[in-house]
């Protein structure tokens, strides 16, 4: 049940959106072994000018970057899991954004399982549920 936020540099390109969405969601199915239906994403977009690596904009360097930040529950992945996550996404986005600065970063948000979940019901409350 993880909650994913994409930051893109650039003005708002929906075409681009989607494709980062998609770009994700397999990953985060396939390495993290999270279940599609409840992968929520969403997507903002800075503008290059606004985005400073260094104390130098995206603008001036004439690079793109993105930031990931992923909440899941701790405790349901391995180190190894979230390294091959984090190689695979950001190589995705290298291919997706032109003249990507190595810069960007992908955070795995491990969070508490009593302290996170969706519906109104804490993923505590699922594990217990399904006597785990």
């Amino acid at each position: 049940m993880p909650h994913i936020v994409i930051h893109l540099s650039g003005t708002p390109d929906a075409a681009l959106a989607r494709r980062a969405i998609e770009a994700v969601a397999e990953p985060t199915r396939r390495v993290l072994g999270k279940q599609l239906p409840v992968i929520a994403t969403s997507v903002q977009f800075i503008a290059a000018d606004q985005w400073f690596i260094g104390g130098v904009s995206l603008a001036e360097l004439d690079q793109s970057a993105f930031h990931l930040d992923i909440s899941i529950t701790d405790e349901t992945n391995t180190k190894a899991e979230k390294a091959r996550f984090l190689r695979e996404v950001h190589s995705a986005f290298a291919s997706l954004l032109p003249r990507m600065h190595e810069v960007s970063y992908v955070h795995l948000i491990d969070a508490r399982a009593a302290a996170y979940g969706y519906g109104g019901r804490t993923q505590e409350w699922r594990h217990q549920q399904a006597g785990v």
